[in-house]
């Protein structure tokens, strides 16, 4: 098995923050590869500033692949991530390049995704998608089918990758 993860990273922090928890990356990482057999794993952030570099040293280190979200220096500061767009192209480029992974893993509850994801379910490319706080979660996602679908929040998950 050789699947991809692509994390929508504000999604990921302001979901869990707004339950007050957090994600241990480490153990988060270690979930994604023994439940979901993630082989890579993608970590999308809003854009890149220097006093974040702890964190994003903390990521590399807990063996994610991250990707900044480009925006001029007017915005910084102004606008959130929004990567929605740009996990979207690198899954939609991974397969028209006939990249070699077996089914995708997407965390958000960002209903932007649904479109994506009904595509990658008729291709039998797509595992689940994981919801870091399920009060924001989409409704789109409801008509997709628990198969499709967790939530990071759930006790026996929970447990495995909290600080």
């Amino acid at each position: 098995m050789n699947n991809y993860a692509f994390i929508d990273g504000q999604n990921l922090h302001l979901g869990t923050k707004e339950k007050n928890w957090s994600i241990n990356h480490k153990k988060f990482r270690k979930y994604l590869f023994d439940k979901y057999k993630v082989t890579e794993a993608y970590y999308f952030l809003g854009f890149i500033s220097e006093e974040e570099q702890n964190l994003y040293n903390h990521l590399q280190k807990a063996g994610f692949i991250l990707s900044f979200r480009e925006h001029s220096s007017a915005l910084k500061g102004k606008k959130k991530g929004n990567v929605d767009c740009d996990i979207v192209f690198s899954i939609m480029k991974k397969l028209v390049e006939q990249e070699k992974f077996n089914k995708i893993v997407i965390v958000s509850g960002d209903g932007d995704y649904k479109k994506l994801i009904d595509f990658l379910i008729k291709k039998d490319k797509f595992e689940k998608i994981l919801f870091p706080n399920t009060e924001f979660a989409s409704s789109l996602y409801k008509k997709l089918g628990g198969e499709f679908y967790d939530s990071l929040e759930k006790e026996d998950i929970k447990s495995k990758i909290v600080l």
